[in-house]
Parts: C-alpha cells; sequence; structure tokens
C-alpha cells in the first residue's frame, strides 16, 4: 500500500545537514510517509549518513551521474508514490512536529486545494533568526481560489520552497520542474498550479528555510546572474500565455503589468539578495525581448509605457526628479491613457511644492 505523503529530499554537498532535515520528518505525529532521499552523486559522507537512519520509511537513492538541481528533483517526483508530494532540501527542515498532520488535515477536507504552504523561519549557523516577511500572506489561515492568489504571486514569488507540500494531481496535470527555467522553476509551478487548483495556506511557520554560502539559491546568483533576471522576465511572459488560454482577460493583464515591472527592474539595475552585484538589462535588450515575446504592437506599446512609467517611480525614489520627469513623459508618449501618471508627471513639474503634496498624498492609505 502506497505512503499516503512522499518527502522528496535532494542532496548535493548537503551531508553535514541531511541528518538534521531527515530526524525533522521522522518526528513528525503524522507518520504515513515515506523520504526519498536524492543523492545527487555528492563527494561528501551523504551516503553514510542516510545509512544511519534505521527507518524502513527511508530511502537512499544515488545518482549514477550529476543530474543538477531541476532534474533530480524531477526524479525525485517521478518515484514518489505519495498522493501528497513534499520536495524539501536537505539543507531546510521542519520546526513543528505536527506540521505534516496539518498539512495533511487540510488538503484532505479540502480537495479542491491543490497545494498548501506557510510562512517560514530563518536559520542561519544553527539558530532561528527570524519570520521571513515576504512569506507572510496574513495572521490565519486560508484557502484561497487560485487564480486570486496568481494575481499576486504573479508579481513576486513569495513562497518559500521547502514550505510547499504539493497535490500529486498538480503535477499529473502541470508538469514537473521545466528544465529551461533554472532560476524560476519553483515561482513558475506556484504560479501554474494556482491557475487551476485553490490554494491553502497556514500562518504558523513550520519550516526552517537556512541561509549559507553553498546553498542553490546562493549558487544560481553568484554563477550566472543573467539566468537570474531572465526567468524573473520569461516567467510573467509563460503564464500570461497559459492565462489567456483559460479565458481570463484580467488576469491577463495583471500578468503584463508583472512584465512591465519586471522590465523595469532590470533595466535600472536590480539586486538580488544573495548577489554581490546588480543585474542590469540594457535598453536594445529590453526591446528584442519584448518583440519577441508578443508581435502585437499595441501590446508591446501598453508594455513599454508601463515600463518607462516604472522607471520614473524609481528615479524618483532616488530622488532624481528630472529623469523621473523625462521617463514619465516617455511612457505618456506611448500610451496616452494613463491618469495616475498624468498626475505624477504633473506634480514634477510644479517642482519643490508638487513633490511635497505627492509625498503628502502617499502617507494616506489608498
Amino acid at each position: 500500500m502506497n505512503p499516503k505523503v512522499s518527502f522528496v529530499v535532494p542532496c548535493y554537498r548537503l551531508a553535514h545537514l541531511l541528518k538534521e532535515c531527515i530526524e525533522s520528518i521522522l518526528n513528525q505525529t503524522y507518520t504515513d510517509f515515506e523520504i526519498l532521499i536524492l543523492d545527487d552523486c555528492s563527494p561528501d559522507n551523504t551516503s553514510e549518513v542516510a545509512a544511519s537512519f534505521r527507518d524502513t520509511r527511508v530511502q537512499y537513492i544515488r545518482n549514477e551521474v550529476n543530474l543538477k538541481h531541476l532534474r533530480n528533483y524531477n526524479k525525485g517526483i517521478s518515484l514518489a508514490r505519495g498522493k501528497y508530494i513534499w520536495l524539501i532540501s536537505a539543507d531546510d527542515c521542519l520546526r513543528r512536529p505536527y506540521a505534516l498532520e496539518r498539512y495533511v488535515q487540510i488538503l484532505d477536507k479540502n480537495p479542491k486545494v491543490g497545494y498548501a504552504f506557510c510562512s517560514a523561519v530563518g536559520l542561519y549557523e544553527g539558530q532561528e533568526t527570524e519570520v521571513l516577511g515576504y512569506s507572510v500572506h496574513g495572521d490565519r489561515d486560508w484557502i484561497m481560489p487560485g487564480r486570486r492568489l496568481l494575481a499576486k504571486l504573479v508579481h513576486a514569488n513569495t513562497i518559500v520552497a521547502a514550505s510547499g507540500i504539493v497535490r500529486r494531481e498538480c503535477y499529473d496535470k502541470v508538469g514537473l520542474f521545466p528544465l529551461d527555467l533554472p532560476w524560476g522553476g519553483d515561482w513558475y509551478l506556484w504560479c501554474a498550479f494556482a491557475l487551476r487548483f485553490d490554494v491553502a495556506y497556514l500562518a504558523e511557520s513550520l519550516v526552517c528555510y537556512r541561509r549559507h554560502d553553498s546553498s542553490m539559491t546562493n549558487k544560481l546568483m553568484q554563477g550566472n546572474l543573467d539566468a537570474c533576471y531572465s526567468d524573473d522576465i520569461r516567467i510573467p511572459w509563460i503564464l500570461k500565455k497559459m492565462v489567456e488560454e483559460s479565458g481570463s482577460a484580467e488576469l491577463t493583464k495583471e500578468c503584463l503589468r508583472a512584465i512591465a515591472n519586471e522590465y523595469a527592474h532590470a533595466l535600472t539595475g536590480k539586486q538580488y539578495k544573495a548577489a554581490d552585484s546588480y543585474s542590469l538589462l540594457a535598453p536594445e535588450q529590453f526591446e528584442k525581448s519584448l518583440n519577441e515575446h508578443t508581435p502585437n504592437p499595441k501590446e508591446r506599446s501598453w508594455v513599454r509605457a508601463r515600463v518607462y512609467s516604472g522607471i520614473a517611480d524609481r528615479y524618483y525614489g532616488r530622488n532624481e526628479f528630472a529623469k523621473a520627469r523625462q521617463f514619465y513623459l516617455k511612457g505618456l508618449r506611448e500610451y496616452f491613457w494613463m491618469p495616475k501618471v498624468w498626475t505624477k508627471w504633473l506634480l514634477l513639474s510644479c517642482g519643490k511644492a508638487g513633490v511635497d503634496l505627492r509625498s503628502r498624498v502617499a502617507r494616506f492609505p489608498s
């Protein structure tokens, strides 16, 4: 008989952290699970650590060749037998013994929920730090229509990978990690799943996300920063196409807003937390990307206008008011009907008095 839950634990050069991860799973109050340790040809003593667990639910699988992270994830998911699949890296861990029990309960009671996630606590040098602010989606548990969450999630990945448990049906209907999205594969899947399924959130921080120099996030950022912001731009374009096929006009427009925001970030310099430098997209690269992704000149103009106004907002935030005014006007020339942008441009045209007025207005909730 198959277990209800499969933990897929990818591991590469993380033998020193594997024990803590596996023990946090074995200590769960809910016990109907299997653990698949996917050793991606680690040169350390991962096999010895795995062999130390005398629990039949723990299975150790060593790849014959190094598959890299996405292929290793997909292999583990393909081998998993559970109805629910929890992909958790060997450097992360569960922080409460009832975590799995709570996840299973909410999925069992809500068959339309495709995945559940929670907020997370940072872990650094063996000590818990703080709740990761970006992972917090409210102060109480909720179940949300997936498309409602997608409208927010398309703008940024705010789900900690280790915190998500996924119904197998999601992978069956949407697919596994796309190999051409090395940086943003999890973000893409959270969004793609949300397009088809409802989503559950647990407000309690039930997992720990570890920060350390050899983490996969650090390796990806330091190894090829261009791939990071390339994924950040491509993913909302991919999602836009999927949303269009589903027939949601408003959600399509939300994807376009996210696309414009990513371009504006990249054109003005986007800094990643684990990287030492900024990514910077050249204007000609922007135009090439825009033309590659949409043949529609009206759509290109719509996006371009929002990109320019987004750039203007960033210059405004840096107190570079002349440049901000220049880019607001550039955006308005691309797409005339943007009342908020007209207001921002007019306020800047009034000099210091206009800047002061905008600052005062910004203090009031919208």
